[in-house]
């Protein structure tokens, strides 16, 4: 659970009382999102045209455009030559050669006309406007030649030529494709590196682009179906925004080799984001380095500054983001964030696929539902592992490390159930719509604060849950404020004693909590019963003083013995849960009637049964 002083409440105060009018960059991109549970199911049937990634051209039947500075050549009075700007002007296929230290190539064709464009052997460079400019047509094609290279390059400024806002090396006011068998490298020494205000398609070739602003940039969307792509800039490497169209703005992955280096978002879109496939490698910002302590071995949380925390609301720096939703259906994913590694605004759905995710702050993040049914997912490094309003786990192989929370429902915000002192409401109260269900999978937990917290209930009903941590007394294993329960899965967890809480007495699978002397980290936890029989075992990662042991194997009143480090205990299950929850039930409730036999009958920490919410 992320716990903060009493100073950081006030300054955290001070400064929305002061900046509560200041737009921020992500503010302005991340709209609010209603909380809802659900995935909107997305047609992509469409997204790719056959045109699309259609890369053959009949050179007979195409212009020829020679490139050169001052006296470039075309036979085709569908070609205008002015110096070294060269503009087509109508609908066909054109093959240009050569190149131009300061020129421009302009499509300026009617809406209805479509316009291919080889590159072959291509060179164009611009200190002033973009190297190749859309200014009109229905589409554009932009196909790289086998085994071609070609250049398209901004300089450093551009200069107003018309009344369209030119900021990249590559600029289009149509929908633009660009596919190939050839390679590509695009550099804006200012602004972005390819530009459509319309919907940006890309299907096959390699790409190499530079930016000082966003990479890839699309208003409707960015589409793409397979290539390579490496990709530099100083803020998103893929961005799709449209502010005036809540339903456009979006990215579709359907496959394709990235490798993107980004000061911001590594990929973002302004609505929805789903990919299919693909392989990528995104360093976002510093990546998760900038977390001083997150791989210090130290085990307690780290506690980032108040200046870090104002400096997140005002830059996006996050692996992967989504405003709306954000569906991963597969593909190869090595993320290092500075920010979250994988983000949504709503809903963030992981249904298959490898990922390998280093975050400065959350693993992964929903602000409403996180739901994983199927994937490897190693979360390397994070300050809390996964995140949202609410978490289903039915599926998948997930490790997680972190700093702070294992997993935590609490309102999904990063901010969320921030009310400290002056900010009224109660920073311990549940909130409505929190829970965190596991039904399948296998996860396995190392946290330094909580390793699994609710702000409402917990339900574990199938997978195997294995959790290790914490070491310190101010948080638990198990952290809610509603009901926990287990009724089928295995769940086995290690950590300390001074805030353990059990299951509830509404569990209808057999649960055993105990408290132990402090044993070692690296140390088997064996679950036996009365003919010594091996149930469990399973080796706690972390130092630990409580268990908590569920299995369909413990019957009430029978007789199992654990054996933990150097320790062995005998307990009969006289219900089916043994071991008195810290929120205090009476006689008969959570076993009740066995609170001091835990172990060593220590105290509990006054208050706890209020300490379940998830103050930031």
């Amino acid at each position: 659970m992320r716990k903060r002083e009493v100073l950081l409440f006030l300054l955290l105060g001070t400064l929305m009382l002061s900046g509560c009018n200041k737009k921020t960059e992500e503010n302005t991109i991340e709209s609010t999102i209603a909380v809802s549970n659900s995935i909107t199911e997305i047609d992509t049937s469409n997204m790719f045209s056959d045109r699309d990634k259609e890369v053959g051209y009949e050179e007979s039947e195409s212009v020829a455009i020679s490139l050169v500075d001052d006296s470039s050549v075309c036979e085709s009075d569908a070609v205008v030559i002015t110096e070294n700007t060269v503009t087509i002007k109508e609908e066909g296929t054109y093959i240009l050669s050569g190149s131009l230290s300061n020129g421009m190539v302009i499509v300026e064709a009617e809406d209805t006309d479509k316009i291919q464009i080889i590159l072959n052997g291509v060179s164009i460079s611009n200190s002033q406007s973009a190297a190749l400019y859309v200014r009109s047509a229905d589409k554009v094609f932009i196909t790289t030649a086998s085994g071609t290279e070609n250049i398209l390059e901004n300089n450093g400024t551009y200069v107003v030529i018309d009344e369209n806002n030119i900021d990249s090396a590559v600029f289009s006011k149509s929908d633009l494709t660009l596919n190939g068998e050839g390679t590509l490298t695009v550099t804006a020494q200012e602004g972005h590196g390819i530009v459509s205000k319309d919907d940006l398609v890309l299907t096959s070739g390699t790409y190499v682009i530079t930016s000082a602003s966003h990479g890839i940039s699309g208003k409707d969307s960015v589409r793409i179906a397979n290539g390579s792509y490496t990709i530099v800039s100083e803020k998103d490497g893929i961005h799709a925004e449209n502010t005036e169209d809540s339903s456009l703005g979006f990215v579709y992955l359907a496959g394709g080799s990235f490798s993107i280096t980004s000061q911001q978002d590594g990929i973002s879109a302004s609505s929805w984001l789903q990919a299919e496939d693909g392989t990528y490698e995104i360093l976002s910002g510093e990546g998760s380095a900038r977390v001083q302590n997150q791989s210090s071995g130290e085990d307690k949380p780290m506690q980032r500054t108040f200046q870090e925390e104002a400096e997140e609301n005002t830059t996006s720096i996050k692996g992967i983001k989504a405003v709306t939703q954000l569906v991963l259906n597969g593909g190869t994913y090595n993320i290092d964030a500075e920010d979250d590694a994988l983000h949504s605004n709503g809903n963030l759905a992981v249904k298959n696929g490898t990922y390998a995710l280093s975050s400065g702050d959350d693993g992964i993040h929903a602000d409403s539902n996180a739901s994983i049914s199927g994937g490897g997912i190693d979360i390397i490094k994070s300050y809390e592992g996964i995140e949202g309003l609410s978490i289903d786990i039915t599926g998948g192989e997930i490790f997680v490390l972190a700093t702070d929370d294992g997993m935590n429902a609490a309102g999904g915000n990063d901010s969320s159930g921030f009310e400290g002192p002056g900010f009224g409401g109660d920073q311990f109260a549940s909130t409505e719509g929190a829970y965190i269900n596991i039904a399948g999978g296998v996860l396995r937990v190392n946290a330094s604060g909580d390793g699994i917290d609710s702000n409402g209930d917990i339900t574990v009903s199938g997978g195997e849950t294995y959790v290790s941590g914490p070491t310190n007394d101010g948080n638990g294993t198990l952290d809610y404020s509603g009901t926990a329960q287990v009724t089928e899965g295995i769940f086995a967890a290690a950590g300390s004693s001074g805030m353990a809480q059990n299951f509830d007495s509404s569990s209808t699978q057999g649960v055993i909590m105990i408290n132990t002397d402090p044993q070692e980290q690296n140390t088997n936890i064996v679950l036996l019963d009365s003919n010594g029989t091996e149930l469990l075992n399973w080796t706690a990662e972390k130092e630990y003083s409580s268990i908590i042991i569920s299995s369909s194997e413990i019957k009430e009143g029978e007789t199992y013995t654990i054996k933990a480090g150097t320790t062995e205990q005998s307990i009969t299950m006289d219900s089916l849960v043994y071991g008195n929850n810290s929120h205090g039930g009476a006689p008969g409730s959570s076993g009740g009637e066995r609170g001091d036999r835990q172990g060593d009958g220590m105290q509990r920490k006054p208050g706890k049964e209020q300490d379940s919410g998830n103050i930031l």
